[in-house]
């Protein structure tokens, strides 16, 4: 499409009313691509406000024969949620709960509904929408109904066609249609009777067709659900949208069943000895009437050990290759017996069942986060979706397993498969090559090979996620040339121009076409970090983003950290995986074409550094370290912004300050002066200026050496320049509480950094020279196994995470190993007991580096020990270092404190302390709510000091 022609559709969106229509080449970028492997560029996304909206978008893209693909988060793993005309979001507006009738059991709700949304209004009245995939913390109901959805519990609850009671949807041509059933239970449908009477007649001349090739077994999802459409079924408008990935209509409100939770839920492990042996279990197992018969093996459980460490994961039964079988009802008793009853004749080597939810959690929670943590293969490599959920009948799964298993090898490919046995449905993603030559052309034949596999165990080549681009082509191998003719008479009906979603299920797109990493441009620039887990590769790194959408779900109610920008403004270029498709683009596309593409630094602008992403995003994107390198590459040689010489070089101007640190208060106190330094600094006039010590730590600590006796352990003190600066008496506290341990504090002759305002600037250069110095000054502490105790998290996590990346010597790989938190030191303090804070009540903030890259396990379990009574915020403070202080930031930053932080300090109760290690955190919370933070050596010195203690 030219210029011109999109100018063209977006002055017709404008004169018509839609008013929220993204188009310019970053938001372009960033819906280019879901879940899926494919890239396909849209000319404008579109936002709905309202059905008005839709319609009218609808109308402009019809006169000007623009393709419309509907889509909720873009969670799908197929392709199904792209499309090379306009996109429409329905997850930024339309994404509401418009009713819970809790006597019928029924919800109705907008397509832009997130699956936990919906959850958490339905919980009050002890109900629950059935259907429970994996990515249920973002998924939109909309897009369940697209791809017809199920989850682990399907057994249970039923797929999404299941429980979907009627549908409001918009034709092509704009009209209105809306399904439902009468008091009898019969389908009813209101409107669109033209399509309603050419679809019968579609349908009676094709009746052999429908009733011997559909639904042949429950997983069967692939093609259109004509089996709803026969006369014994009622014709069924509802269950034929349900699973037609938006090729037929637009839906845009849903009424859905809700169920009751069973009382009581036991979780039975079964280990065998492989995975085909496991799968031949499940003919046995579904005897009992399980609501859920999960299969994973030991190649996944390796990857959540290595990711998330050997604790992630809980002991297992005997074996190689297990099931996770749920056995739920309301008499405890009963659950019970089924659930010994089931052990006996499950023909497992060993077995576990757990009735405590908090103890089986670990366990699904491997299951939950397979799709991101499958992004590694078995052969170290990247491995992709395509190949993705087939399913076969479940009383042949074995069987399948173990040929999957062969044509796998035969392929030299890897796998880790895992899902829902008990369907007879299996996600896997393999180390398809696409970044080599021929690659595409690979990943085509095993995809033929694997449709005809499942064919031949009477399977479908989707089981849950839909066809999409990447199995549409292949349907011709699973139905009849005559079910093919019905598919496109079908689509005839509802849409003969073809501009709903084209290129997927009829005339559909190869299935090797438009394949994002397979056009990946090399990096010819030296990179400053080393991205050592992906070979040095920028392209692995960044194509490490699959896509699901992990950075678009609440933390408040999941938890950790990531994305704390997306929350703030519901912009999908500004999450972890927008921002990494705008990088995907600047390698695969022309969007983006290069470092300095505005596209590029637009997505960036609103990146926190936060690191939540490194830790939380279950392929590891470390979108910090990306940022990092594209404004070193952008700016390396050239005039930079002004915060990057005032905030990026804040340590150097703070040793300047340091020599006169009462004028250089005074200074930013005067009115004039204040105004005009913050202009040329690049700060907001909105933030105020920490004040400088009158010493620093390491000036005192200097003249207090004397006067202490060098006795305990050593250990040397990481004196950062935030508390050498502007927070002393922590680093003192640190001193007291060390001593009192048997330590020895110690801190380096000369003044050590971390560069990490250096770092979060993209000033790489320069991070290297000041990272390569200090270890220099502590490689000799590192060498003789003394720990390098970090007080501010941010600065710790440095030395722990971006040290190796940037500088490459075992020296510095020693450091690395060395450093620790004052938490993690006192932790394997031999004898060691914290002093008493029984009474104390404690709202703590983790940083988000440390929650990142070491963890706040150590301080949480320090704190219970001690007696304290501890709130732990998630997410994010909102400073982040620089990027609250810039000009342009303050309204996000001030939102995303207001997630959690802000709200937590207005429920705060008097005596309570606010903990913050983090220098930003406390910053953040003395700007905003006026609140000082507590330093955790702090806490603990004060403990000690009481007379009691």
């Amino acid at each position: 499409m030219t210029v011109d022609t999109r100018d063209d559709l977006l002055g017709r969106l404008a004169r018509a009313g839609v008013a929220d229509v993204l188009a310019d080449a970053a938001h372009r970028s960033a819906y280019s691509s879901d879940a899926s492997l494919y890239r396909v560029v849209p000319r404008a996304v579109v936002r709905p406000r309202s059905d008005e909206d839709v319609l009218a978008t609808l109308e402009v893209c019809r006169a000007l024969g623009v393709p419309v693909t509907a889509r909720g988060a873009g969670t799908s793993v197929a392709g199904n949620a792209i499309g090379p005309g306009v996109v429409l979001d329905f997850s930024r507006h339309l994404d509401k709960v418009l009713d819970v009738d809790a006597a019928a059991r029924t919800a109705r709700v907008q397509a832009g509904t997130v699956h936990a949304t919906l959850q958490a209004a339905a919980r009050p009245h002890g109900l629950r929408f059935g259907p429970d995939p994996s990515t249920h913390t973002r998924c939109t109901i909309g897009g369940m109904i697209g791809n017809n959805s199920c989850g682990s519990r399907t057994l249970g609850y039923g797929r999404t066609s299941d429980n979907v009671v009627g549908l409001a949807a918009l034709t092509l041509d704009g009209e209105r249609l809306s399904t439902g059933r009468d008091e009898q239970g019969r389908p009813t449908l209101e409107g669109a009777r033209t399509i309603a009477e050419n679809l019968q007649a579609v349908v009676r001349a094709n009746l052999a067709v429908a009733r011997t090739e559909f639904a042949t077994f429950p997983r069967q999802v692939s093609g259109y659900a004509v089996e709803h459409l026969l006369p014994e079924r009622g014709f069924d408008l509802t269950g034929l949208l349900v699973g037609s990935e938006g090729t037929l209509a637009v839906v845009t409100e849903a009424t859905v069943r809700l169920v009751v939770d069973p009382a009581h839920r036991l979780l039975v492990v079964l280990g065998y000895p492989d995975f085909g042996t496991a799968g031949d279990a499940v003919p046995t197992i579904l005897e009992f009437e399980p609501t859920a018969c999960e299969g994973i093996d030991s190649r996944i459980v390796e990857v959540v050990r290595s990711r998330r460490g050997p604790d992630s994961v809980p002991p297992l039964p005997g074996g190689t290759s297990w099931l996770f079988v749920e056995i739920a009802g309301d008499d405890l008793g009963e659950a019970r017996d089924r659930a010994r009853r089931l052990v006996e004749r499950a023909g497992a080597v060993d077995s576990l069942i757990v009735e405590d939810a908090a103890k089986a959690a670990p366990l699904w929670r491997i299951r939950e986060d397979g799709a991101g943590l499958a992004g590694r293969a078995p052969s170290g490599l990247p491995a992709h979706a395509g190949w993705e959920d087939a399913a076969v009948p479940p009383a042949r799964i074995g069987d399948y397993l173990r040929d999957f298993d062969v044509l796998v090898e035969q392929h030299g490919l890897s796998a880790m498969p895992y899902g829902h046995l008990g369907d007879g449905c299996v996600h896997v993603r393999l180390d398809f090559p696409l970044d080599r030559p021929g690659g595409p052309g690979k990943f085509r034949a095993f995809l033929e090979d694997a449709a005809d596999l499942v064919v031949r165990y009477g399977g479908s080549l989707s089981g849950e996620h839909g066809d999409g681009r990447a199995r549409s082509e292949l349907l011709p191998r699973m139905y009849s040339p005559a079910a093919m003719d019905l598919f496109r008479s079908i689509k005839q009906v509802f849409d003969p121009a073809n501009l709903l979603n084209p290129g997927v299920l009829v005339d559909p797109d190869p299935v090797d076409a438009a394949i994002r990493v397979a056009s990946a441009r090399p990096v010819a620039r030296p990179l400053a970090f080393g991205y050592h887990a992906d070979g040095g590769d920028f392209n692995q790194a960044v194509h490490r983003c699959t896509g699901v959408g992990k950075c678009r779900a609440d933390t408040a109610v999941l938890g950790g950290v990531m994305c704390p920008s997306f929350l703030a403004t519901r912009t999908e270029k500004d999450s972890t995986r927008g921002r990494a498709r705008v990088l995907q683009e600047m390698l695969d596309g022309d969007l983006a074409p290069d470092w300095r593409a505005p596209a590029v630094h637009d997505a960036l602008d609103l990146c926190l550094s936060c690191k939540g992403c490194a830790s939380d995003c279950p392929t590891g994107i470390d979108m910090a370290a990306y940022k990092s390198e594209v404004l070193h590459q952008s700016y390396k040689g050239r005039l930079r912004p002004r915060s990057h010489y005032s905030l990026g070089r804040l340590p150097r101007w703070s040793r300047l300050a340091a020599r006169m640190p009462r004028l250089a208060n005074a200074m930013t106190k005067l009115p004039g002066v204040r105004g005009v330094a913050l202009f040329l600094a690049g700060v907001d006039k909105r933030r105020a200026i920490p004040e400088f010590a009158p010493q620093t730590f390491r000036r005192w600590f200097r003249s207090t050496a004397a006067q202490r006796p060098v006795e305990g352990k050593p250990v040397v003190l990481f004196v950062d320049s935030f508390t050498d600066h502007f927070s002393p008496d922590i680093a003192k506290a640190a001193v007291e509480v060390l001593a009192a341990a048997g330590y020895a504090p110690q801190v380096t002759a000369e003044p050590v950094c971390c560069g990490l305002t250096w770092i979060s600037t993209g000033q790489l250069d320069a991070a290297k020279r000041i990272l390569g110095s200090t270890v220099q000054r502590l490689r000799e502490a590192a060498a003789q196994g003394t720990p390098i105790v970090g007080l501010e998290p941010s600065c710790t996590g440095v030395l722990r995470g971006d040290l190796p990346e940037l500088v490459d010597s075992a020296d510095a790989r020693a450091v690395s190993e060395a450093t620790v938190t004052v938490a993690e030191l006192l932790a394997r303090t031999p004898g060691w007991t914290p002093p008493s804070l029984s009474g104390v009540r404690v709202v703590a903030q983790p940083h988000c580096h440390q929650h990142a890259v070491m963890g706040w396990d150590a301080d949480a379990k320090l704190l219970k020990t001690a007696g304290a009574t501890v709130t732990r915020l998630g997410g994010c403070c909102g400073l982040a270092g620089n990027f609250g202080v810039e000009r342009g930031h303050y309204e996000v930053s001030v939102q995303v404190a207001e997630q959690q932080l802000l709200p937590a300090l207005r429920r705060a109760e008097e005596g309570e302390v606010f903990l913050a290690d983090g220098f930003s955190c406390r910053t953040q919370a003395a700007d905003l709510a006026g609140v000082e933070g507590r330093h955790l050596v702090q806490v603990l010195a004060d403990a000690l000091r009481k007379p009691e203690a």
